[in-house]
């Protein structure tokens, strides 16, 4: 028995894992109370692109709207390995992620500094599962919806 793959399915599936990353990431802000940084939020908006595009390819039949969905999956990897590099010290994060180092600064700009900081920071894990936090799940899972993303190209609608 072969299963033959069109383009409508593998659209929905892509669609629906950019739509479960979305709400679980709402889930983790709103029910478990794990407030988003910066580029938690950014990795948020090209899932949102996706889904926006996924429903928009579902409504029309158009190949060619799978490779904008591509393009917002391999964004939200880029974010989500760049804050996994922000995690782990390997790259500088956004200054309104992080601090700066507390020696160049005189008394009242590090004041200002401290009552400026973000509540969440990018450089601090707030949960990870198997070593990888959820900045490095939204990467890897999202590389995995880009060749979703660029199978559907190579299908008939």
């Amino acid at each position: 028995m072969t299963i033959r793959l069109t383009f409508r399915p593998v659209v929905l599936i892509a669609t629906l894992g950019s739509a479960a990353m979305l709400l679980g990431a709402l889930a983790f802000q709103f029910i478990a109370g794990l407030a988003p940084c910066h580029l938690c939020y950014l990795q948020r908006y090209p899932h949102l692109a996706a889904v926006l595009i996924g429903l928009a390819a579902l409504a029309t039949g158009r190949r060619w709207l799978a490779a904008f969905g591509a393009l917002a999956a391999g964004i939200t990897a880029w974010i989500g390995f760049y804050h996994t590099g922000v995690e782990r010290g390997i790259f500088e994060g956004p200054t309104t992620c992080t601090s700066a180092s507390p020696g160049a600064l005189d008394a009242d700009a590090l004041f200002n500094q401290i009552m400026n900081a973000p509540l969440t920071r990018c450089d601090e894990v707030a949960w990870s599962m198997l070593g990888l936090s959820m900045a490095s799940w939204n990467a890897v899972i999202s590389v995995f919806l880009m060749l979703i993303w660029l199978r559907a190209l190579t299908l008939k609608a």
